[in-house]
């Protein structure tokens, strides 16, 4: 059975993608979680104009996280916490308290797209 991936299904394939699975495991695994739909030629046809849209989407969002980086160059901010021997951290520094320090700077950044990388010293 051919289907088309709805969704990223880990050790098949990534959304978007036309692959050949049993017959039970897609009838009754991925179709009934939404996971996939059958490959007909129309759904086929849907599924390229949904990578076309989101091409352009993903085209439009980096463009625009170019140009939010360009505002952030040079700008720095600082935070105060406490720390013990050794200089170790009491307390951590959240994505809420970098959009709270930005938007006193006047940034407006949502925090949930504040990504924090754990950094090994």
């Amino acid at each position: 059975m051919e289907v088309i991936l709805k969704e990223d299904v880990p050790k098949l394939g990534s959304r978007g993608d036309v692959v050949k699975v049993a017959e039970g495991y897609g009838r009754n695994f991925l179709l009934p979680r939404k996971l996939a739909i059958e490959a007909t030629s129309a759904n086929k046809s849907v599924i390229e104009q949904m990578k076309a849209a989101s091409v352009r989407r993903s085209a439009k969002e980096k463009h625009e996280a170019e140009a939010l980086a360009k505002q952030f160059e040079g700008l720095s901010v600082s935070f105060r916490r406490r720390s013990g021997e050794n200089d170790q951290l009491f307390g951590s520094v959240t994505s809420s308290d970098i959009a709270d320090a930005l938007e006193k700077k006047n940034f407006h950044i949502d925090r949930r797209k504040i990504q924090l990388h754990d950094r090994a010293r």
